[in-house]
């Protein structure tokens, strides 16, 4: 049992070249629960399942379906379909159990869907670029976001790239989306020989990827915290901005060395995101 979840055969090898098991991983998040908790209680989640482990087959999944325990979720009814909350621990546990080894979230509370609170600017190297070209750009971002008097945060993805995220006062979606759409190409615009707001990947060789797509009502991020199914047992960590520029790579903290630098941490990259409720400036 871990808390009022069943784990069934908890020796399941879930990342086999770290040798991290399905028990090992329900530990990891009951040790940074309080630190993941503000990030993923109360979003709509998208889940990536991989039930043999990372190395086996995986697949993305955004409603309630069989294999997970759904009596731990908040489940909310939208088109016809069940859509995946959760309100506590025990509900992270029963993800663990049916095999998620990454947790994605909407940029908007469960109970108001059609607004968004959190933009996030999904910073993604291209062909010929390094990590401290991903570096560089989430500093850009923050300048730019910053002379429009807004405060962001910053993250590891776990994956190859960074995620500046801005914490907003609720709004439309489409106010959401046309905000971060101006702010990535503007960026384009003004040094397209370093960065490109285009989707197509042909455009990318050379250039970080500004990706705002990731702002519309559907969409999601990786949750703070979270593991990814890649290999090494990846996570996504909130870093702040001061330490930024001395990070290796996007997917340098595992499940087996995030407690060491958490226990060195002096407080939290993160401090005071939920606090801060800011208006978007207005775009014509």
């Amino acid at each position: 049992m871990m808390g009022r979840v069943m784990l069934t055969h908890p020796d399941r090898v879930y990342w086999r070249d770290a040798g991290i098991t399905k028990e090992m991983l329900a530990k990891y998040y009951k040790k940074t629960w309080k630190r993941m908790r503000p990030h993923v209680t109360g979003r709509v989640l998208a889940l990536v399942r991989c039930p043999e482990g990372a190395e086996g087959q995986c697949f993305f999944q955004k409603h309630a379906r069989a294999g997970i325990p759904t009596e731990f979720l908040h489940l909310v009814q939208e088109q016809g379909e069940e859509i995946i909350a959760l309100d506590h621990l025990d509900g992270l546990i029963a993800l663990v159990q049916g095999g998620v080894l990454e947790v994605h979230a909407r940029g908007s509370v469960v109970d108001d869907r059609e607004r968004a609170n959190r933009l996030v600017f999904d910073l993604d190297p291209g062909p010929g670029t390094t990590f401290k070209d991903v570096i560089k750009t989430a500093h850009d971002v923050r300048k730019r976001l910053r002379r429009m008097k807004l405060t962001s945060f910053v993250k590891t993805t776990g994956g190859k790239g960074l995620h500046v995220v801005v914490p907003i006062r609720p709004a439309p979606w489409v106010i959401a989306k046309t905000f971060a759409r101006a702010v990535a190409a503007g960026m384009a615009k003004d040094d397209p020989k370093r960065y490109t707001a285009n989707p197509i990947k042909a455009r990318r060789r050379g250039r970080v990827f500004i990706d705002y797509l990731r702002n519309s009502r559907e969409a999601t991020a990786i949750v703070p915290y979270s593991t990814r199914a890649r290999a090494g047992a990846p996570v996504a960590v909130p870093v702040s901005w001061g330490e930024l520029s001395s990070l290796k790579a996007a997917n340098q903290y595992t499940v087996k060395n995030l407690a060491q630098r958490l226990s060195k941490l002096a407080g939290d990259p993160w401090a005071g995101m939920g606090r801060n409720r800011q208006a978007l400036p207005k775009f014509k």
